[in-house]
């Protein structure tokens, strides 16, 4: 049973295959293979993975750190994809050139998601005819790679018949925000229903043990004007010690996020926003409380990934791992539960993006949307959803056909599409900014996007 991690070089690596290695015995697993077109960097990861795995959890797992598609491909079962094409260098650059024009400044929303997305979607095509050449005729892809909702549209354009799933840990980590908030000790107790697009839906119904607490979670965000837990707001040091347990999603911008849920529900109660339609619904204020010259990816350059290669160089010296040196929690676990749901087709409920086919009644069919199913060996089986209010159908539809743009606009090679896509966009002003963003996002992106005439 082999598990290939597409991107083996990222900081979330170590996370993820502490998640695979704590489940070996569901997973029946016996090798890990680490692939990455950057050697060095991976080779550094590679450190830590394996120390984990022999050392920290001792098991016997075998470890493979490859550079080859062959080597990595070959008889694997299952395909963790999790690529960042162009690194923390492009998405530091998705940000800033975005907000040099009065743009939200995002790395998977906006400018900077279009920008990271047509990088994405051809190296992300070469993965599945990789594994479609190499791996077990039965094989699982499960993508983590963002931005979710253009690389899936890219899949059914150009691969509809890939065995892909693509998942986002976002509303995983909004659930673990919920549980804090509601003293619920054990997230898996409970269930939700979702709809919407990647990184721009809406929690319609949150139970706990059968009951619904989302009236008790709206009074908790109304007093505390945001989500976030008692215990990370009571003190700067509470909150402080909770980051450097690796809360990657409770720390430095990441307030406004938290804070922006507040302002959204207070003139839209009715359900809880994926935090990422703050970008979309406050584009303005976000652009204002933004630092142009310092954004997120500056953050997390100097956070998770100055702390994960300082401590693999201390732990070459010393021979020690300091606990902050990587991420793990509901990143790692999501889509390794994922991929225990599919070996042993548990039919355990998750989000996934799909193809709509009728789950999203006023949707179209053909939509890419992010919806609850049950996953068993086959794949997922949606769980069809209520008709859609007209404010979050015309939100969507204005989203979906900008994704579905920039897709087509990739494919041709066509300016036009790309900047049709651009200018609709909901954080983008107009037609005119649109076309200068645009422009130097071709500018930057020369060694990445195909040529758009």
């Amino acid at each position: 049973m082999i598990i290939t991690l597409v991107g083996g070089g990222s900081t979330f690596t170590p996370g993820i295959v502490k998640s695979i290695a704590l489940r070996r015995e569901e997973l029946d697993v016996t090798e890990v293979r680490l692939f990455d077109i950057d050697k060095e960097r991976q080779d550094k990861v590679a450190v830590v993975v394996d120390w984990l795995l022999h050392e920290d959890l001792k098991c016997d797992i075998k470890l493979t750190v490859t550079t080859d598609p062959e080597t990595a491909y070959t008889d694997a079962a299952f395909i963790f994809a999790q690529m960042r094409v162009g690194k923390y260098a492009m998405r530091e650059k998705d940000e800033k050139i975005p907000l040099r024009h009065g743009c939200v400044g995002q790395e998977t929303c906006g400018c900077g998601g279009m920008a990271y997305g047509m990088r994405t979607i051809f190296p992300m095509m070469q993965v599945i005819d990789d594994a479609e050449k190499y791996a077990k005729p039965d094989h699982w892809i499960l993508n983590y790679s963002n931005p979710a909702s253009i690389v899936s549209e890219a899949c059914r354009r150009l691969r509809p018949n890939a065995r892909i799933i693509n998942i986002c840990d976002m509303p995983i980590a909004i659930i673990d925000m919920v549980a804090a908030a509601m003293g619920i000790k054990n997230k898996k107790e409970i269930v939700y229903d979702y709809y919407g697009l990647n990184h721009f839906g809406w929690f319609t119904s949150i139970k706990h043990n059968g009951k619904e607490i989302l009236p008790a979670l709206r009074e908790y965000i109304m007093e505390h004007e945001i989500l976030l837990p008692d215990t990370y707001m009571k003190d700067k040091a509470a909150l402080a010690a909770n980051t450097s347990k690796g809360n990657r999603h409770a720390k430095g911008s990441w307030y406004y996020v938290w804070k922006g849920v507040y302002e959204i529900m207070q003139n839209f109660p009715d359900t809880l926003p994926n935090t990422y339609l703050n970008y979309y619904l406050q584009q303005k204020e976000f652009v204002e409380h933004s630092d142009p010259n310092h954004t997120r990816a500056n953050e997390v350059m100097e956070t998770r990934e100055k702390n994960l290669f300082e401590g693999i160089d201390r732990y070459l010296e010393t021979g020690k791992i300091e606990e902050n040196v990587f991420y793990a929690g509901s990143h790692g676990d999501w889509i390794a539960d994922l991929a225990v749901a599919l070996k042993n087709d548990t039919k355990t409920r998750f989000l996934v993006i799909t193809e709509n086919r009728g789950a999203l009644p006023n949707i179209p069919y053909d939509a890419m949307v992010e919806v609850p199913a049950y996953v068993g060996k086959d794949g997922p089986e949606v769980i069809a959803q209520n008709t859609i209010p007209l404010f979050q159908q015309g939100l969507m539809m204005q989203q979906l056909n900008c994704e579905k743009l920039l897709v087509e606009g990739c494919i041709e090679g066509s300016y036009e599409k790309v900047l049709q896509a651009f200018t609709l966009n909901k954080t983008v002003p107009s037609m005119k900014v649109a076309k200068e963003v645009l422009d130097d996002m071709i500018e930057a992106n020369k060694d990445f996007w195909p040529e758009l005439k």
